[in-house]
């Protein structure tokens, strides 16, 4: 299970853009943590969009109602089961997400106002559908590569 949840002002972000980054945002997180392009693994992965007003959001202290329409704020919080996620996976993640932010804006790199947090979730602390999830019991599906299931093992210690 992982949640992408992407923050922006009202309006920044067009229908085709949110269709294009609930596909590529999904990807950017799904190929490092299982460890190959798993097209089924999709479902496990929530993309959802935030907007607010220009008056309920700042940056620098200032609102962005007063800040002007060249202030370009976004921020993406990924949560993630517990699993492999070294220093190296983790950099990955968040490279992959705002290169794939910028693509989709049409920008040549991402706004220095864009900002990812990436959070791991602890074992156990998941529930979906009446009961506490586990990445454990997600190994065995044939959605992880071999070599990503016996890192997670490893980084879980089991």
């Amino acid at each position: 299970m992982t949640i992408i949840t992407v923050s922006t002002p009202t309006g920044r972000l067009g229908p085709e853009q949110r269709r294009t980054l609930a596909e590529t945002l999904t990807d950017a997180v799904l190929v490092p943590e299982v460890g190959q392009f798993a097209p089924s693994a999709r479902a496990g992965f929530q993309v959802h969009f935030v907007e607010r007003r220009p008056d309920m959001m700042a940056i620098g202290g200032r609102l962005l109602s007063d800040s002007g329409p060249d202030t370009d704020v976004m921020v993406i919080d990924v949560a993630v089961m517990d699993g492999d996620w070294r220093q190296e996976v983790r950099t990955a993640v968040i490279e992959r997400i705002l290169a794939a932010t910028a693509d989709a804006c049409g920008l040549a790199q991402p706004s220095p106002a864009w900002w990812v947090t990436f959070r791991v979730i602890d074992e156990g602390s998941w529930g979906s559908s009446g009961r506490v999830l586990s990445v454990l019991s997600l190994l065995d599906t044939g959605v992880f590569t071999e070599e990503k299931a016996q890192a997670i093992r490893a980084a879980l210690g089991v």
